[in-house]
Parts: C-alpha cells; structure tokens; sequence
C-alpha cells in the first residue's frame, strides 16, 4: 500500500483524481450499508455540496443528479445484511467502501474517507472525521449514497409493508420499534443489532 507521505493531502481537494468516500445506514436495525465513492471534477464545479444530513431530501434529489453527470466517476455499493450480522457493521462498512472504490472507472489518485476508520485501499488513503462537511467529494459520495439507500428502503417497504422503512429508512423510531412488536422481524432486519436479537430472543 502506498505511504500517505508521500502524497500531499494539503492539495487534496484541488487534485482531479482524489476521490471521496462516504457510507449511510451504520446505525439502522434494517437494510444494508452504502457507500460511494466519487471523483469530482474541477472544471465543473457543483455548488452547495454539503454533508447529506444538512440538506433537505428534495435539494439532496437535485444535488445527486449533478453529481452523477458532471463527475469524473462515480461508484455505489453495499454490504447486505446478512453480511453485516456475519462481520459486525464495521467491517460491513469498510467492506463497502472498498467495494465502491474498486468501483470507480476512472483514474484514483488517492482517497479521503469520512470518519476514523479506513478501507483496505491500494492507494494514499486518509480518513477525516467530519469530513462530509469539509472535503466537496466526501460530501458529494455522502449525498449520492444518502439519496440510493432512501430509495432502496421505499423498495423494501413495499416488500415489506408495515415497518415503515419508506419513512424510517430503518432508524429505530418508536414507529419502528411499535413495528417489530406487532410484526416481529422481517428478512431485511438485522439480526446481530441489540433490539432485534432481543426480540428474536426474548428474556425468560
């Protein structure tokens, strides 16, 4: 692997083949995790990139067509449920964030993720806590993967009705907490996360 030395992360963000990395959906007790990884273009800038939570999910809808047009490349992948329960979801998300760079079809010069931890990359790879606020291409990946993973979990709600996944997205609201004592998990559940197994097994 290559030494951040000798890559100059001071300018990261000017450089036209350092792509961004970010994932959603660490913390819900249902679907998978996302990631995506994207190599924006200096010479067409989008404005009002910012971390995805910011920003409204109509403006993030706006934002993810831009970024899917005008960068360099970009890449989405996910590690499933069933690999989140077999790996732990760290593992399950750096798993994704490899995948989604690995990806990318375009030259990667290096690599700046969102958080503390990172992929196993065969590039100059930094991690940024906060990033997504700081860094336009780990903001841009957040947006995209933001903007994928709401709608995988609409899909899944239709495949599973009455969780509420399609306004949750699988967060633990009470909604979806009132859900899964009334229904009991469904196949798109995470079944190693606390409030799952807990159901899945309950006290005597």
């Amino acid at each position: 692997m290559k030494q951040e030395s000798l890559f100059d992360w001071d300018a990261a963000d000017a450089s036209p083949w350092v792509a961004g990395c970010d994932e959603v959906g660490r913390g819900p007790w249902a679907g998978p995790v996302v990631a995506c990884a994207v190599v924006l273009d200096p010479a067409r800038p989008i404005a009002g990139l910012a971390d995805s939570k910011a920003l409204s999910a109509a403006r993030r809808a706006q934002l993810d067509v831009q970024i899917r047009a005008q960068s360099l490349g970009w890449s989405i992948a996910e590690s499933s449920v069933e690999e989140i329960d077999t790996l732990n979801i760290l593992q399950a998300t750096l798993l994704a964030m490899q995948r989604a760079v690995a990806g990318l079809r375009c030259r990667v010069d290096a690599l700046l993720v969102d958080g503390n931890q990172r992929p196993a990359v065969a590039m100059p790879c930094k991690a940024v806590v906060g990033g997504d606020a700081v860094h336009p291409a780990i903001s841009a990946a957040s947006i995209v993967a933001k903007v994928y993973r709401d709608r995988l979990m609409a899909e899944l709600a239709q495949r599973y009705p009455g969780y509420g996944f399609e306004r949750h997205s699988g967060y633990g609201t009470a909604a979806h907490r009132a859900a899964l004592l009334t229904l009991g998990p469904c196949a798109a559940h995470r079944r190693s996360f606390a409030p799952i197994r807990r159901l899945l097994s309950p006290s005597p």
